[in-house]
């Protein structure tokens, strides 16, 4: 009896290793075959987050186990503040929910970390659609027709909240330039403030470059409103006559500041996850976006929907991260300070 005892006790301890083995092994896919993926958003529908969350949630599932379909779930407010501190702390570490969230997530860490309550360092990011700069465009009606209009003419700016690219980057112009804009905040995402610069309620407003050519390409077009300085560490192939803003300031250092305010465009529409998500998870979820991005099919749509496609991998965006967090101090102090 003993050594029959002996015996299904061994066989027991290796019918485990052999199950957990196998599990491991298959342990990401399994995974995704009985469950969906779901992408948070810190904005409403209709921007350039909506837009790249769409092209994700109709194209990626193709390469995922299971081919499940992909929700969406918004969660706006406080320029993404609210969606991101929610997914830090409360999402679920499976993998199963992704976010695409503000490329400036992690200027906010730094420069506000009493709002700002994660880590990005902590979260993994899978990959990127496209780097995004901001354009700061103003409407025909304003008083202020240029740049230089703005040392001596007062134009108003829209914007969601301070968090928001909407609100930083006319504040950095106002406080390192010396330009007069007034900034008007609590417009729910920038479809709203567009709309107010379009009915006259304010002169200016700062939005992604991807979402002027795709939904609000009109507004240019017709003359309606025109680009003033554009965002970023260079310019746009598409805005090669518009200034970046470092370029229309001449203090040194202020031009430093500038850059690493911007620094955060080549993070752009980028999709990641919360912290404690397998490694096997975050590799298949990585896989599956590296042959989305080049899927015939998705390229397809996109420029059919003016979505700009210049993708980065999730390690490259790692990287662009830590440089971000390196920052010297008084570079990242005076950022904060200009933007408040």
């Amino acid at each position: 009896m003993r050594k029959s005892r002996g015996l299904l006790l061994v066989s027991a301890l290796a019918a485990v290793t052999v199950t957990g083995t196998s599990a491991q092994a298959q342990s990401a896919a399994d995974f995704y075959k009985e469950k969906g993926l779901t992408i948070m958003l810190g904005h409403p529908p209709g921007g350039s987050y909506d837009l790249y969350a769409r092209l994700a949630a109709e194209y990626l599932k193709k390469y995922m186990p299971g081919n499940k379909n992909i929700l969406i779930q918004y969660k706006p407010g406080g320029g993404g503040v609210i969606a991101v501190n929610y997914f830090y702390a409360n999402a679920p570490r499976d993998g199963s929910m992704l976010g695409l969230f503000p490329e400036s997530i992690a200027h906010s860490q730094l420069m506000e970390p009493k709002i700002a309550r994660w880590k990005v360092q902590d979260m993994t990011y899978i990959g990127s659609f496209a780097s995004v700069g901001s354009a700061i465009v103003i409407r025909s009606g304003a008083k202020a027709k240029s740049v230089a209009d703005l040392k001596t003419i007062e134009a108003t700016a829209g914007c969601t909240s301070k968090a928001s690219q909407s609100y930083q980057f006319p504040a950095v112009m106002r406080a390192l330039g010396g330009y007069k804009i007034k900034l008007i905040c609590g417009y729910k995402g920038s479809k709203a403030f567009v709309l107010a610069a379009e009915r006259g309620e304010v002169d200016m407003v700062a939005s992604a470059w991807n979402n002027w050519r795709s939904s609000g390409k009109h507004y240019l077009t017709s003359g309606k409103m025109k680009v003033l300085v554009q965002t970023g560490l260079k310019r746009d192939k598409e805005l090669p006559d518009v200034p970046l803003m470092q370029e229309i300031i001449s203090n040194p250092q202020a031009k430093k500041v500038i850059e690493f305010v911007s620094s955060g465009a080549a993070v752009g529409r980028a999709l990641i996850v919360p912290p404690g998500v397998p490694a096997d998870r975050i590799a298949l979820l990585r896989g599956a976006f590296d042959k989305m991005i080049k899927d015939k099919d998705m390229l397809a749509m996109a420029e059919k929907r003016g979505a700009v496609i210049d993708p980065a991998s999730g390690s490259e965006l790692q990287d662009i991260i830590g440089k971000i967090l390196s920052a010297p101090k008084e570079i990242v102090a005076e950022a904060a300070k200009a933007m408040h």
